[in-house]
């Protein structure tokens, strides 16, 4: 089954379509928490005691954890449920458009505008996160590289320098503008990466890849049920780090799941779920393999390298990481840039991405808004985030913490829609017919044969079903045509356009405009 049409094609070659969603979706905290995540949990575990052996392979669990399959599970539900009800039964493109099986034309009154500003303020703020993040991030590189004392001050004007490439971006559209920015990112990124993995403990991150995805995921039924029952350390630890995560991710799952679907159209859901889930998964795992694994090498070796203080300078961690790689001092200094370079351009993408996700959303699902619409989105999250990072200082508590605060409580109402749309698909689904193969006994005395007419998606005959015919056996299967009962409509019988007439369908889909 298509995100669209039966015989609509993919809008975007796949390695465009891959370039673009991972980019938008795992944006500069990648890059950002690559190497401070994983020490972080070394040196100071949840539980157990750190600096060991033990404590490193369960840094990289947990690493695993918060970014392996959680963040791109809840992404995709929105996405997929997004392009079906889009691009395959018409609908614009908005959050609300997937409670259609639930509410009906009340998609279009205020329960699903309600839906539909949840999305644009979740993805405002979870975009803010990522803005600031990156903003310090920068900071810290100028920094390292040029003395540049990295204060609140040039982090924002970092934030409204690097919205301004995103504004160009965003405004150049998808095809100028965001693909090509996102596969440039990609490729550096890659380049970036390969310079750690072989200057690097090449064979020890070989071995360490295989084994963390291998912890993973034998661990992971457990983990994802953990609370750590009277231990008050380690859900101090809990709340800190993965119920921001999980805040952080479902804030972010408007924006991503809403782009997702815009450059989707024409794939099929298999691949929609294999590009989208498990593709980027990998792709993570590796990246935080090579960088979390390298630094912690360090570590084990020499417990004073400077590496140990990335827990409290996260900002710093990836330059002291390339620092600290048995290369020249020219090359350290080539892979800092590269590194600078790459998480402008994270910011870049996860910007303008964002700024036409919320553009759609305030243009009533249009997948296409107007030029100005762009312009003011893009330069108002750079805006946000610059607001929420200096509002931090000047309260005089961690930017960072604000950041994290705002994600979490754009995140808690997003909880409840994002299930309402996962039984909003379901329904949807169910409502598609689909033909399955089943085995038949061979008969001397009858034949069966299928008609080649189609009446519609997924069906065979005229009558829906096989025909038979007095003769000898052709076939020893029959193809039948299922249908399940329930249909797309909600139980009130209205329409996408408010009418009631049980004649009435919901119009077939088309694609971008």
């Amino acid at each position: 089954m298509r995100l669209g049409p039966s015989d609509s094609t993919p809008e975007y070659k796949t390695i465009s379509w891959f370039a673009m969603l991972f980019t938008a979706g795992m944006g500069i905290g990648l890059v950002f928490y690559a190497v401070a995540e994983p020490v972080t949990h070394f040196t100071a575990p949840p539980t157990g005691e750190g600096a060991t052996p033990e404590a490193a392979q369960d840094a990289m669990l947990y690493t695993f954890y918060h970014w392996g399959l959680h963040p791109w599970a809840i992404y995709i539900v929105l996405g997929l449920a997004l392009g079906y009800f889009s691009f395959r039964k018409g609908l614009p493109l908005r959050p609300a458009a997937a409670l259609y099986p639930l509410i009906g034309n009340r998609i279009n009154s205020w329960p699903g505008y309600l839906v539909d500003v949840l999305a644009v303020f979740g993805t405002l703020f979870g975009l803010a996160t990522s803005l600031g993040i990156g903003g310090q991030q920068v900071g810290a590189g100028l920094e390292t590289l040029f003395g540049i004392e990295n204060t609140t001050t040039l982090q924002v004007v970092l934030i409204l320098l690097i919205t301004a490439v995103a504004v160009v971006s965003v405004m150049l559209g998808i095809d100028k503008g965001i693909r090509n920015l996102s596969l440039v990112n990609l490729w550096l990124a890659l380049a970036l990466m390969l310079f750690v993995f072989f200057f690097g403990p090449t064979r020890d991150l070989l071995n360490s890849t295989a084994s963390n995805v291998g912890t993973y995921i034998q661990q992971l039924p457990g983990l994802s049920f953990e609370t750590f029952p009277g231990d008050a350390d380690a859900q101090s630890w809990q709340s800190s780090w993965t119920l921001f995560y999980w805040g952080w991710w479902i804030s972010w799952s408007p924006f991503v799941g809403m782009f997702l679907a815009r450059i989707s159209y024409g794939r099929t859901i298999r691949s929609f779920i294999g590009g989208a889930l498990f593709a980027p998964v990998g792709a993570s795992m590796v990246w935080l393999s090579i960088f979390g694994d390298s630094a912690l090498d360090l570590l084990q070796g020499d417990p004073a390298n400077p590496l140990a203080g990335a827990p409290d300078s996260p900002e710093t961690s990836m330059f002291t990481l390339l620092q600290q790689l048995p290369v020249s001092a020219v090359l350290a200094t080539i892979a800092s840039v590269l590194s600078i370079v790459v998480v402008v351009l994270f910011f870049a993408t996860s910007s303008d991405s964002g700024s036409l996700v919320v553009d759609i959303l305030t243009n009533g699902g249009d997948p296409n808004p107007a030029w100005q619409q762009r312009l003011f989105w893009a330069v108002l999250e750079g805006v946000i985030a610059a607001v929420l990072l200096g509002a931090g200082a000047a309260a005089g508590e961690d930017a960072l913490s604000a950041l994290q605060t705002a994600s979490i409580l754009a995140g808690l109402p997003l909880c409840i829609v994002l299930i309402l749309m996962a039984v909003g698909l379901t329904r949807g689904l169910r409502s598609e017919r689909f033909v399955v193969a089943i085995p038949v006994e061979p008969s001397p005395a009858v034949s069966l044969r299928t008609s080649t007419q189609r009446t519609g998606p997924g069906t065979t005959g005229t009558d829906g079903g096989p025909e038979f015919a007095d003769g000898p056996l052709h076939t020893e299967t029959a193809v039948a045509t299922v249908a399940t009962s329930q249909a797309l409509e909600p139980d009130d019988g209205t329409a996408p356009d408010g009418t009631t007439d049980s004649a009435t369908e919901t119009p077939g889909g088309t694609g971008p405009r």
